[in-house]
């Protein structure tokens, strides 16, 4: 089995991230619950939230502080797709 990791990810409005996979799935996330709360009060820099990029460990990032591990926006995007078959 490989290691599934994200190849584009793509800030979109209202916190909201596009994401492709290695393993052809892609989908939307909607991060806004985190905006403003801990380490994301960074986020409310709209600037900083359309920086984002993927790290050299495979996660989402937005700087050397800020990141989110790409399995749980993985299982985010499979578990809409479930739910909606």
């Amino acid at each position: 089995m490989s290691i599934i990791k994200p190849l584009l990810v793509k800030p979109e409005p209202n916190y909201h991230l596009f994401i492709k996979f290695n393993d052809g799935k892609e989908g939307v996330v909607d991060l806004s619950s985190l905006a403003g709360k801990g380490v994301f009060a960074a986020w409310l820099n709209s600037d900083l939230f359309n920086k984002v990029y993927i790290d050299e460990t495979g996660a989402v990032a937005w700087n050397s502080d800020l990141d989110i591990c790409s399995d749980a926006l993985y299982n985010q995007i499979t578990e809409m797709k479930d739910a909606k078959n």
